[in-house]
Order: C-alpha cells, then structure tokens, then sequence
C-alpha cells in the first residue's frame, strides 16, 4: 500500500490526484445532449512544418478560441454558466495592440474546478508581449485571430482553417500558438 510519506519521497501524487478524464465527459456531454459520440481529431501524419527561424526571430500569432464580448448575449463573465448565445461561427481578428475584450462562456470547459478569471488562461496576449520584450519571441503579430468551436471537423478544416491560414499569411507569422479555451 502507498502513503504519503513514499509518495513525497518518490514524487508522486497522491492517488486522489489525477487528471480529469476530459475525453471521456466530452462524450459523455455530447451523448447526454443527443449527439454522437464525440470524436477527436487527430492525424496519422502531424501538418506541422519546421520554423522557418529561430523562435527569437519569429513573427508569432496567437490564435484562441475565445469569443468577442457580446452585450446582448446574457452573462459572459468569470464563472458565467454556459452560454450557447455567445458562440461565434466565423474567424473574427482583432487587433494585438491593446487587449481585446474576449470571453469564453460559450464553451464548456470545466467549471466545477476551473474558472475563467484569468485572461491569460484562454488569451495569453501580455506573455506573449512579454516574451517578445524578452527576446524569446521575435515579435507578436498584428492580429489575434478566433477560431469558432462549432464542433465540426468538416467545416474547421474546409472553411475555418484556410480562412485562419490566409489571415496569418497576410499578418506575414512564422509560428502561430493556438489557446483552446
């Protein structure tokens, strides 16, 4: 049997502390709303490319999955319950200058233990200024950019994903970070 005292010794957790099984309550939530089983994108070959500069050279994008503020959509703020009236369906950009007012209750993210209080948790817009600043990044581009969470693979990667592409094209990024919130 385990205790606390091998497991500080070993570095291990306790056993009570695990992951929450994220994949599984997705499907379960898709399940319970009637839907099919949700199934995850993935790919045998990964479409990553090799950076065409160092990282501290890099123009780097940030992509996030965080909705645009609505006013007339009821409760968006930190610790909003979910809010299907928020929900976005096109690729917004908005400028990287000065922070956008996003939020993410239209998705439904774990809010039993997380809340979304922190900005940077779905929109890391000042670390990446900061890594810039730093010099880990060459710099940030011009524009942030949505990408919509309407949960169909076909129009993510037929109409959603080209759309994001030519709009990184245009800011001229190397590299994009990509915040699922």
């Amino acid at each position: 049997m385990t205790t606390l005292a091998s497991e500080t010794k070993t570095g291990f957790a306790a056993e009570h502390d695990a992951p929450i099984p994220y994949m599984q309550r997705t499907r379960d939530y898709y399940m319970a709303l009637g839907y099919n089983p949700y199934r995850w994108a993935h790919f045998a070959d990964v479409p990553f490319t090799p950076l065409p500069a160092p990282l501290d050279r890099a123009r780097v994008a940030l992509i996030t999955t965080a909705a645009p503020f609505q006013p007339e959509a009821g409760d968006q703020g930190p610790r909003a319950p979910y809010n299907a009236g928020a929900k976005f369906y096109k690729v917004y950009s908005i400028s990287s200058a000065s922070v956008p007012d996003l939020r993410i209750s239209h998705v439904g993210y774990d809010r039993l233990h997380t809340t979304a209080e922190d900005i940077n948790t779905y929109l890391p817009l000042a670390r990446l200024k900061a890594a810039a600043a730093a010099g880990r990044i060459g710099s940030l581009g011009p524009r942030v950019h949505g990408a919509p969470t309407n949960r169909s693979h076909r129009v993510t990667m037929e109409t959603d994903v080209p759309e994001m592409l030519r709009r990184c094209q245009e800011d001229g990024v190397d590299a994009a970070v990509l915040v699922p919130s």
